[in-house]
C-alpha cells in the first residue's frame, strides 16, 4: 500500500468532515441561546412563585396565569433544546461515518444521506419550538415590545 495514498485518503476524510463540524459550531451557539432563555424563564418562575406566597388572594389569579405561561415557555424551550441536541448527535454521527467512509474507502452514502436529512428535520423542529416560545414571550408582555 502506498503511504501517499493513505495520507491522501486521510486528507480527504478530514475535508469531508469539516463542513458538518462548522454546522456543529452553529448548533452549539443555538444551544447556548436556548439554555440562556431557559435560565431566564426559571428565574422568572421563582420570582412569580415568591410573589404568589406574599400577595392577597385577589391578585393570585393573575400570578397563576403568568406562571402557566412560564410553564408553557419552559415546555417549548425544553423541546427546542431536545431537538437541537438530537441534531448535534446526528451531525456528529454523520461526521464519524464520513470519516470512516473516506478512510476505509467505503461508500456509506446510504447511511449519511438519511441521517443528515433527519438531523435537518430535528433542527427545523427545534427552531419551530424556539420561535413558538419567543412568540409566547412577546404576547405575554406586548406593551413592552411595541
Amino acid at each position: 500500500m502506498d503511504p501517499n495514498a493513505s495520507v491522501a485518503g486521510l486528507a480527504r476524510a478530514i475535508q469531508l468532515s469539516v463542513a458538518p463540524v462548522f454546522l456543529l459550531t452553529g448548533i452549539s451557539g443555538l444551544l447556548n441561546i436556548f439554555t440562556g432563555r431557559l435560565s431566564r424563564i426559571i428565574d422568572r418562575v421563582r420570582v412569580l412563585q415568591d410573589a404568589q406566597d406574599r400577595v392577597d388572594p385577589s391578585q393570585s389569579d393573575s400570578l397563576e396565569r403568568a406562571l402557566k405561561v412560564q410553564r408553557r415557555r419552559t415546555f417549548l424551550i425544553n423541546r427546542a433544546i431536545l431537538c437541537t441536541g438530537i441534531t448535534a448527535l446526528l451531525v456528529a454521527g454523520v461526521v464519524a461515518v464520513l470519516f470512516i467512509s473516506a478512510v476505509a474507502a467505503l461508500d456509506l452514502a446510504v447511511i449519511v444521506v438519511p441521517v443528515f436529512v433527519l438531523a435537518m428535520l430535528f433542527l427545523i423542529l427545534g427552531l419551530v419550538f424556539f420561535l413558538l416560545e419567543v412568540q409566547l414571550a412577546i404576547r405575554q408582555n406586548p406593551q413592552r415590545y411595541y
